[in-house]
């Protein structure tokens, strides 16, 4: 059975539980010919095929990193796409391997933040949490471009993406992130969400 045989369109299935055990099963047993056939068919395969390829992909690279890296380029190409589902799953993969192609990810930022810019609260979230383990990897271009992001980020998004910044934040942007905090901190309303806020700034007053 071929590996696109084993996609969740391929079995007329609506769920996503067979492209999750098909990570699986190559997190488990590599197999770097069915992942190539994965990467290549997010340009040649249907939108159906495409949206299941993707999403084993990411769900890989969230296993295996090292697996799907060397399909870096298709990932990157997947931006440009007028599916919506392609340009957040392209995202949710890079996200995956932004830690072991720090280098590469870093190169293609802009068109990674302009996908973002134009795509769902998931894209956001994506490229919010790519920058971080940039960051993370030694990125400098990283911090500045997180923190100018965080400081227009919505109500909703704006407790996690503080999490994400100071789970990366470097000596050099501490001092920015926390007055960031503190402005923001005011405005929250929701409890939960300003408790999160204030575990961020103590948690950062200790470090």
């Amino acid at each position: 059975m071929s590996v696109l045989d084993r996609l969740a369109s391929a079995l007329d299935r609506n769920d996503e539980r067979p492209n999750v055990e098909l990570a699986e099963a190559l997190a488990a047993k590599p197999d770097k010919r069915a992942i190539a056939t994965l990467a290549d068919a997010l340009t040649t395969g249907t939108v159906a095929v495409q949206n299941d390829a993707i999403k084993v992909l990411y769900e890989l690279g969230e296993r295996a990193p090292d697996l799907v890296a060397p399909h870096a380029e298709a990932f990157f190409a997947l931006l440009k796409s007028r599916n919506n589902r392609n340009v957040w799953g392209a995202l949710s993969a890079i996200d995956t391997i932004a830690g072991v192609k720090a280098g590469d990810v870093a190169a293609r930022l802009k068109d990674i933040l302009a996908a973002a810019d134009k795509g769902s609260v998931i894209a956001k979230d994506k490229a919010m949490s790519t920058l971080a383990r940039l960051a993370q990897a030694g990125e400098p271009r990283a911090m500045p471009a997180l923190l100018d992001r965080l400081a227009d980020a919505a109500a909703n998004q704006f407790p996690m993406y503080a999490e994400l910044a100071a789970a990366a934040v470097t000596p050099a942007h501490k001092a920015r992130l926390v007055a960031m905090l503190d402005k923001r901190l005011a405005t929250i309303d929701a409890p939960a969400k300003k408790a999160r806020v204030e575990k961020v700034l103590r948690k950062l007053a200790k470090g």
